[in-house]
């Protein structure tokens, strides 16, 4: 009888301990998960529609603009000014080159498949400086172009680690946080979602206690398009619940997964 309670006994500490290393990964003040708002391309849509929504309920998104946007060219102050008000300008390279084998709409000379490593990096350093010359910050945060990592052969996502404080690409929200890796996080595209679908994504990080990326294109028509009410809806509902998601941009919130992950 005394070895059955101390094996039950056991037991409990075992559970216990496996629900505390669940658990481990700790969001700010309480928070039971991460939502962070992310937008492709730069596109005359991020000014319009989205930057409006997000400043209505509080948030800061995170646009990862191509060098070669005509917006970014043809409404730079506009560009300029949402940085200093505190959202995110992020990099996605100057000519939005992608793998030609998986997207034939690619043209040959933006194909990741002929450049070199040397030539990605020497992109992605001018896009950087590009950027710098609109919002004055050093500090910056990359979107893989199609999620894709690979240039000639090679996968760069190593190499630009001092080039960025993070970087994403496409995958499922993650199981836990134990080894995050802030240079491949994972981001769900959405293409006319419905608000229940983009409420359902930011619900599953919270239920598992991790992290829900949006990878946003265009938000009220367009190309790879979200409806702009759906957009809102699904702010809205954020800012219902605030007390269980945190929110930041893609850069301050990669920051501190990397300080909690020293831990």
């Amino acid at each position: 009888m005394q070895t059955t309670v101390k094996l039950l006994a056991l037991f409990l500490m075992i559970l216990i301990f496996a629900n505390e290393t669940d658990a481990q990964f700790k969001w700010p003040n309480g928070k039971k998960a991460a939502v962070v708002f992310t937008y492709d391309d730069g596109l005359d849509c991020h000014l319009d529609v989205a930057v409006p929504q997000l400043d209505e309920f509080g948030f800061k998104g995170t646009f990862f603009c191509t060098g070669s946007s005509q917006s970014l060219y043809n409404r730079t102050e506009e560009w300029r000014e949402i940085a200093k008000n505190g959202h995110e300008l992020g990099n996605h390279t100057l000519f939005h080159p992608c793998d030609g084998n998986i997207h034939d709409w690619i043209k040959p000379e933006y194909d990741l498949n002929s450049y070199t490593l040397e030539q990605i990096l020497a992109e992605l350093k001018t896009a950087n400086t590009l950027l710098k010359a609109i919002d004055g910050k050093t500090e910056r945060t990359f979107g893989y172009t199609c999620s894709n990592f690979i240039a000639g052969g090679e996968d760069f996502s190593d190499d630009i680690e001092e080039l960025f404080v993070g970087a994403r690409c496409d995958a499922p929200i993650p199981e836990t946080m134990d080894g995050y890796n802030v240079y491949k996080t994972p981001s769900k595209g959405v293409q006319n979602f419905t608000s229940e679908e983009l409420i359902a994504y930011a619900n599953e990080a919270k239920d598992k206690g991790t992290i829900a990326i949006f990878m946003f294109h265009s938000v009220g028509g367009g190309y790879l398009n979200v409806g702009a009410e759906e957009h809102r809806a699904l702010l809205k509902y954020i800012e219902e619940n605030k007390d269980d998601f945190f929110t930041g941009t893609f850069m301050e919130t990669m920051k501190y997964i990397k300080e909690k992950l020293k831990d």
